[in-house]
């Protein structure tokens, strides 16, 4: 069985050029622009959305999960946490990404990105000083006759949150991991927030602490490398590595992600380049708006029939990542080397018994086959 093309696309939201632009539920236009180049330079439309999804509704009430990160007398590491479980929910995201400033005089303006979703962020796992969310979509296109599709369900990118970790991975271009030993002095009072890849392969990690008001709670990240997103290698290949930060922002109705991003161009070595490294910076914000009324059961049913098959990936990995250094034969999401995982979990959804052995025995074969690289 191979996955429908366009589930594929969309297993790489947000690093990707195909994306799924929800109805306005007034009817109206969609702005299409949040800020672009200063005025007199040529206008870039936006790459990105390529279709349209069904109206939602958007819930504005204060949350639930908002109300219990404000309740009186929680210790920090308490309010830390529930500001980290908040992020769960049903939502509307709108993904925009922007060049602000370019430091190669040669370089041409970039257009920006803008892309939607609807998913559902799952608490898959919960120990006190670690977390873990599963971001699930769960997609509805408007069809040229104005009927909804069947709803597209695939799993999203994975965030999971360590306090004090005394260990993370980084990335070192070229494909390559190392896991890294945190210092105790910058362990204390911190949030080590992994990402991951729709394949539970990682993406980057970063350390943070919360900041808490009664307006928003907000997390923000040292800098880090990073690998070139879906939206970005799809275009681009004057560079190899995202140097950025993020910022969490918890609000009532929702949360966003904010990005601020160096592109990085490396040389033969590895290294930054000596002559120009830094070729633009990039701006970035998701806005997750909390949602009513709509549909996720599909999401739900994926996730709760496959997460023992994906927690057995993840075991497979966490070894891999215990030998201190790993390198993949090519880009997850460029070679599309997340396919054999999203067929087996499909036949899963499909009605297969998950048998622990053989799953096991098909990941390992799996990552040796196809992901893993000499070192």
């Amino acid at each position: 069985m191979r996955l429908p093309s366009m589930l594929i696309a969309f297993a790489l939201l947000p690093f990707a050029v195909y994306a799924y632009e929800p109805g306005s539920t007034e009817g109206g236009e969609i702005s299409r622009y949040t800020f672009s180049w200063p005025i007199g330079e040529v206008s870039l439309k936006p790459r990105g959305a390529s279709t349209k999804g069904a109206a939602v509704t958007l819930d504005t009430e204060p949350a639930e999960e908002w109300k219990r990160l404000h309740a009186a007398g929680l210790s920090n590491f308490e309010r830390d946490r529930r500001a980290i479980l908040a992020m769960a929910g049903p939502y509307r995201v709108s993904f925009d990404f922007l060049e602000i400033a370019r430091f190669d005089p040669a370089l041409k303006p970039d257009a920006p990105y803008q892309s939607w979703g609807t998913e559902y962020v799952f608490v898959s796992e919960d120990r006190e000083d670690f977390i873990a969310l599963q971001h699930v979509l769960v997609m509805r296109v408007l069809q040229q006759d104005g009927s909804e599709s069947e709803p597209f369900v695939t799993r999203h990118w994975r965030q999971e949150w360590r306090y004090e970790a005394d260990a993370a991975l980084a990335y070192q271009g070229s494909n390559t991991w190392v896991l890294k030993k945190i210092p105790e002095d910058r362990r204390r009072g911190t949030w080590v927030q992994s990402v991951y890849q729709v394949d539970d392969s990682p993406r980057y990690a970063a350390s943070g602490r919360w900041q808490h008001s009664d307006s928003f709670s907000t997390w923000i990240s040292d800098e880090t490398w990073r690998p070139l997103p879906r939206r970005e290698w799809s275009v681009r290949d004057d560079y190899q590595v995202l140097l950025g930060t993020n910022r969490h922002t918890i609000t009532p109705s929702g949360w966003m992600q904010e990005e601020n991003n160096l592109k990085l161009a490396l040389d033969e070595t590895g290294k930054p380049r000596v002559t120009t490294p830094y070729l633009a910076r990039e701006y970035g914000v998701a806005r997750y708006q909390r949602i009513k009324n709509y549909d996720f059961a599909p999401g739900r049913n994926y996730f709760e029939k496959t997460e023992p098959f994906w927690a057995e990936v993840r075991a497979a990995w966490r070894g891999i990542s215990l030998r201190g250094r790993f390198k993949l034969v090519k880009p997850v999401d460029q070679g599309q080397l997340f396919v054999p995982f999203f067929e087996y979990a499909e036949r899963l959804t499909d009605g297969q018994p998950f048998v622990r052995e053989d799953a096991r025995a098909f990941i390992e074969e799996t990552l040796r086959r196809s992901y893993l690289a000499p070192t």
